[in-house]
C-alpha cells in the first residue's frame, strides 16, 4: 500500500513539475479550460438565482377577482359567498379595500401620491384556488366569474411563473447542452495538451518500456497532468464566475432598488462549485486517458 502511495505522490509531483516547467503554455491552457468552463458555470449561477426568485414566488395558479370600485361591501359579501359555493373554487380569500390602501401607503414613493386622492382609488378583492388547476379549466372559470355582477376585472395569477418555470426549463436544458458542448471541446484540448507532452517525453517513455515499466507505471504522470489541468481550468472558471458575479452586484442592486425589490446575484454555492472542479477534473483525465490509449499503442 504504502509502495503505491508513494508511486502516486512521485507521479503527481512529476505532473506538477511538467505544469511548472512550461508556465506560458500552462496558463494559456488553463485560460482556455477556465473560460469555457465558465460559460456553462455562469449559465448555472443565472439559473441558480433564477430558481430562488421564482421559489419566493407562489407558484399556485389561482384567480385574483376585483370588485367594482363603487360598489359597496354588502355586493361583496354576497360575491364571496357566491364564491364559497362555487364547485370549481377551493378556497377564498377577501382581501379589503383598506387593507391594500394600508399596504400600498406602506410602500416607498406611494404614500404621498394615495394621500393626495380624495379617497380609497382600491378595489374589493377576492383571491381564488381552484380545484382544477389546469389552464382550459381556469379560463373557463374566469370568463364565468367577469360575467356576475359588481365584478371590474378577472386576472389569473401565477400564470407568469408558469412562464417562468417554462424559461427555465428552456434556460437548463440550454445549459446542460452548452455543457455537453464544451466538454466535448475540453476533452479534446486535453487530448491535444497531453499528445505534446507524450510526443515531449517519448525518448523517456522508450527507457521506461526497456527497464521494464508497466503501462500504468508510464501513464500515471500523465493522467495526473491531465486532471491538474482540468483542476486548474475549474478553478480558473470559479473564479471568473466570482468576479462576473461581484461586478454585477452593484448594477442589479440599484436596479432593483428603483424597482423596489429585494435582489441579490449569489454566486455559485458549494454544491455547484463542487461539481464543477470535479467536471473540470473529470473532463482533465478523460482526454488524457483517451490520449494515453492511442500513444501506448505504438511502444
Amino acid at each position: 500500500m504504502r509502495v503505491w502511495l508513494s508511486q502516486h505522490q512521485d507521479a503527481a509531483r512529476l505532473a506538477l513539475r511538467r505544469l511548472a516547467a512550461a508556465p506560458v503554455n500552462s496558463l494559456l491552457s488553463l485560460l482556455a479550460i477556465g473560460i469555457a468552463l465558465a460559460l456553462p458555470a455562469g449559465g448555472q449561477m443565472l439559473l441558480a438565482n433564477a430558481l430562488h426568485l421564482s421559489g419566493t414566488t407562489s407558484a399556485v395558479p389561482q384567480i385574483s377577482i376585483f370588485m367594482a370600485a363603487n360598489a359597496e361591501r354588502q355586493a361583496a359579501t354576497e360575491i364571496g359567498e357566491r364564491l364559497g359555493r362555487h364547485t370549481g373554487v377551493k378556497q377564498v380569500l377577501f382581501v379589503p379595500r383598506e387593507e391594500t390602501l394600508a399596504r400600498m401607503k406602506s410602500g416607498p414613493g406611494l404614500r404621498e401620491v394615495i394621500e393626495a386622492l380624495p379617497a380609497n382609488p382600491f378595489p374589493d378583492a377576492f383571491v381564488v384556488s381552484v380545484a382544477d388547476e389546469s389552464l382550459a379549466a381556469m379560463e373557463q372559470l374566469a370568463v364565468e366569474f367577469r360575467q356576475w355582477p359588481k365584478i371590474e376585472h378577472v386576472q389569473l395569477d401565477s400564470a407568469w411563473v408558469r412562464r417562468l418555470d417554462a424559461l427555465l426549463k428552456l434556460g437548463r436544458t440550454t445549459v446542460m447542452l452548452l455543457a455537453a458542448l464544451l466538454g466535448t471541446g475540453l476533452i479534446a484540448i486535453s487530448f491535444s495538451i497531453i499528445r505534446m507532452q507524450v510526443l515531449t517525453h517519448r525518448s523517456e517513455i522508450e527507457v521506461s518500456r526497456l527497464l521494464g515499466a508497466t503501462n500504468g507505471f508510464i501513464q500515471r504522470p500523465f493522467l495526473y497532468f491531465g486532471v491538474l489541468l482540468g483542476l486548474g481550468g475549474g478553478v480558473l472558471a470559479w473564479l471568473l464566475v466570482a468576479a462576473a458575479a461581484l461586478w454585477l452586484r452593484a448594477p442589479l442592486a440599484e436596479l432593483a432598488r428603483l424597482y423596489d425589490l429585494t435582489l441579490a446575484l449569489q454566486t455559485l454555492g458549494a454544491r455547484d462549485s463542487a461539481l464543477l472542479l470535479g467536471f473540470a477534473a473529470g473532463l482533465g483525465w478523460l482526454g488524457a486517458m483517451i490520449s494515453m490509449r492511442q500513444h501506448m499503442q505504438q511502444y
